[in-house]
């Protein structure tokens, strides 16, 4: 419960108060009555699409590091999340051009 109250905490200092959705751990709840936050629990359709779109994130992921991998010792996937995050901003464009 203090690892999940501590997360949780850290989540707040940067996003700001949010209703928390968990998949049901039993030290959720209690982590969020402690900091005054609203708690859902996934129904377990949610979880199921929860989880397939992170095993798609994961292979695409995968797939990508296979066609440009790191040629860094103890390489931290940087060149990823760097991707990523080119993607994400190109998408979001996008989607929603500025005027």
């Amino acid at each position: 419960m203090f690892v999940a109250e501590r997360f949780l905490s850290g989540l707040i200092k940067i996003h700001g108060k949010h209703a928390i959705s968990t998949d049901g751990g039993t030290w959720y709840p209690q982590a969020c009555r402690f900091l005054g936050l609203e708690h859902h629990i996934h129904s377990s359709f949610e979880e199921s699409i929860i989880e397939r779109t992170m095993q798609y994130i994961k292979d695409r992921t995968e797939n990508f590091d296979d066609y440009f991998p790191c040629r860094l010792k103890n390489c931290k996937l940087k060149h990823v999340q760097n991707w990523l995050r080119l993607f994400v901003d190109y998408h979001n464009k996008e989607i929603k051009p500025v005027k």
